[in-house]
């Protein structure tokens, strides 16, 4: 159901420079003006005063977009274009024709903010892939259809489950931290959220793991489901402890919401300052522990590395340069950097199911660029980018591993 677009102050702050057309993937694909930040907040700006009808149209086009953030980086006036973004989403509700909508609704609803839910539907999917019915699907579906099967992560041969609320530091103790097992990471990715601990409690930290954390919101935010964003918000900032010395995530778009859910609830008065002090704790664990130091030398390694940044670390976070000197702290990593490391790879979120042209253009780009460093390894630290680089490693034929820095970090015993 369309709603009213509300007036949105952030759109002002706009000043039409440009700068942000050729940073936007959209825009550098199509050249249309309303591909691009500059027209969406054009759009915005004639919904939410009643000059446009708020169409489904006009929906497509702010839909279009990735949320990849690279416009922030560029704008020199600093709109935060992704904030002006979400409310836009939130007033039109879910992307997509009228199914995909009833499909997204249902699950942003009725799935991410359930971890039993969510752990049956990992537990499907493995089924599915394990059994060889993935095989056959790809066998016999149309062209069309084949994408999304093979876009679907592959289920863990177990979920993450952690034995204890506490793990202690392996050796002395340096700090105290909290840790987001995260939902995709804990189903999709468990030998990295255990890999993640490991490099964390051999470098000094006692982790504690909340039980009665959710996911973060993340999809619900860039999807228009705000509400249900805020409910899920609400319950980590009630299980997580505050008396630590930092939130951690090993998900960059994770990251990135967590650390806006100051943001998100400052009109909720019972949660208001409670989700600012969260907000203010939440650190990548890349961030983290290129701030900590590593406590160990870590081993040799002859591997040559190029590194992918996803956009809600580097566009959404400013962390860029913390997990390069983590890579380059390994003795005989060659790390090579990618062109354009940047730019979106076309993952964003649930992006590459719903605009499957736009987003393999952007893979097709990504791939090149990998391809022409010659690496062995890519290292991206968020599960969207990895879903999406390991099809596309398949797709175009690219000889590369998909790994996480806490991958590598563990790997050399760091």
């Amino acid at each position: 159901m369309i709603r009213t677009m509300p007036v949105i102050p952030e759109v002002e702050v706009c000043i039409h420079c440009g700068l942000c057309l050729n940073q936007c993937p959209t825009y550098r694909l199509t050249h249309l003006e309303a591909a691009s930040p500059r027209g969406r907040l054009y759009l915005i700006e004639a919904a939410s005063h009643g000059r446009l009808e708020m169409s489904r149209g006009v929906a497509d086009h702010l839909y279009l977009c990735l949320a990849c953030r690279a416009c922030e980086t560029a704008c020199p006036s600093g709109v935060q274009y992704g904030r002006v973004a979400e409310v836009a989403r939130d007033a039109f509700g879910p992307p997509g024709r009228p199914l995909q909508r009833t499909v997204v609704r249902f699950a942003l609803r009725h799935l991410m903010p359930h971890p039993g839910r969510l752990r049956v539907l990992a537990g499907m999917i493995r089924f599915f892939q394990r059994s060889g019915l993935a095989v056959l699907a790809m066998r016999l579906l149309p062209r069309r259809l084949r994408r999304p099967v093979a876009l679907l992560p592959e289920a863990s041969a177990r979920f993450y489950a952690p034995q204890a609320d506490v793990l202690p530091a392996i050796g002395e103790r340096h700090t105290r931290v909290a840790f987001l097992s995260g939902c995709a990471m804990s189903l999709f990715f468990a030998e990295i959220n255990e890999a993640t601990l490991r490099v964390l409690r051999r470098n000094g930290c006692e982790v504690v793991i909340p039980r009665n954390q959710a996911c973060c919101g993340a999809l619900n935010i860039h999807n228009g489901e705000v509400a249900s964003a805020r409910a899920m918000a609400r319950r980590n900032v009630d299980a997580f402890p505050t008396d630590v010395d930092a939130i951690l995530t090993n998900a960059a778009g994770c990251g990135a919401a967590m650390k806006e859910y100051g943001h998100l609830l400052k009109d909720d008065q019972d949660y208001r300052e409670r989700a600012e002090r969260f907000s203010l704790l939440v650190r990548d664990t890349g961030e983290f522990l290129a701030a900590l130091g590593l406590r160990n030398s870590p081993n040799a390694t002859d591997q040559v590395v190029t590194y992918q940044d996803p956009c809600h670390l580097a566009h959404g976070q400013g962390v860029r340069a913390q997990p390069r000197a983590l890579l380059t702290a390994i003795p005989g990593l060659t790390l090579r950097e990618m062109a354009a490391s940047d730019r979106c790879c076309g993952s964003a979120g649930i992006y590459n199911f719903l605009q499957p042209e736009t987003s393999e253009a952007l893979l097709a780009e990504k791939m090149e660029a990998i391809r022409a460093t010659g690496a062995s390894v890519v290292v991206a630290p968020n599960p969207g980018c990895m879903m999406q680089l390991r099809y596309g490693a398949r797709r175009f034929g690219v000889p590369v591993r998909i790994a996480h820095l806490m991958d590598l970090l563990d790997e050399a015993g760091a």
